[in-house]
């Protein structure tokens, strides 16, 4: 295994985009410039471990995927699990006004739904 930091770079910036979050908003939650930030993604630069361990949380990622790019679900399962993650960190890092209102609207389309 090597560490290939466009790689990393991709890995993060695929995560950030399911997330549907900005470069900004990430470089804000881990503290970091905008611009250090989109340096990591492009793979400019490498990051400490503080870093890497603060992108690995707030992205919901292990860090031997992160670093590796290494994984040990086959492609089904990481795929369910990574858009469960998604929807769960949406919701975890909305307002409490923006939380209630995707509560609602899930609840309608639950409601619309036909038992079969």
């Amino acid at each position: 295994m090597e560490y290939n930091r466009i790689e990393v770079g991709d890995r993060l910036k695929q995560k950030r985009i399911m997330m549907g979050m900005t470069q900004d908003v990430i470089a804000e939650k881990i503290n970091r410039s905008p611009k250090y930030y989109a340096d990591i993604e492009r793979g400019s630069c490498g990051m400490s471990i503080e870093t890497l361990l603060a992108l690995a949380e707030i992205m919901d990622m292990p860090l031997d995927y992160l670093i590796y790019g290494k994984v040990y679900n086959d492609e089904e399962k990481l795929r369910q699990t990574d858009e469960v993650q998604v929807l769960l960190s949406m919701v975890n890092n909305a307002t409490e006004k923006r939380r209630q209102c995707i509560l609602r609207m899930i609840q309608l389309v639950q409601s619309s739904w036909i038992d079969e």
